[in-house]
């Protein structure tokens, strides 16, 4: 017989989805007021900023994203009509094609990590002690996030992480 999940389990998947959904709510407004894009912008940015040569093939940048994106391929032409990437064919695979980041890409994602970061301490860091937010990170990692993972992106990028 398949177990239900616990009274306690149900009301933390809740809070979960609850303060996900309001704190990326948050930080999308906190974006919006400072004037720049979506956040998805940011993480595709990012993502190709970390890739070799600053490309990914669209199917490898939808899998890198921290948010899921179920419009991927629009998101990458608006990217493209505003100039921070660019759609090139795949030497080798004429069929395939690459999305690579711009001057004005890697310009904009640095200028909105000012808005980013400040947004993840107002609705994050400053609710939170380092210590909590290591428990927290051990806590989310049981259930299959890779928060260790994500500390080491802040340590290798700086400012520039997630």
């Amino acid at each position: 017989m398949k177990r239900k999940p616990s009274t306690e389990a149900t009301a933390c998947w809740i809070r979960l989805m609850r303060v996900q959904s309001r704190v990326l709510n948050a930080v999308e407004q906190d974006l919006k007021k400072a004037g720049f894009p979506p956040l998805a912008w940011y993480d595709a940015l990012l993502e190709l900023s970390r890739a070799p040569a600053g490309e990914l093939r669209p199917v490898e940048l939808e899998k890198q994203m921290l948010l899921p994106q179920y419009s991927t391929s629009r998101l990458i032409e608006r990217l493209v009509d505003e100039g921070l990437a660019v759609r090139r064919e795949c030497k080798i695979d004429k069929r395939g094609q690459f999305v690579e980041i711009t001057d004005a890409g890697r310009e904009l994602q640095k200028k909105m990590w000012s808005a980013y970061s400040a947004g993840i301490e107002k609705h994050v860091g400053s609710k939170l002690s380092d210590a909590d937010a290591v428990k927290l990170c051990g806590l989310l990692d049981r259930l299959g996030c890779s928060c260790g993972e994500t500390a080491s992106l802040v340590a290798k990028d700086g400012a520039a992480a997630r």
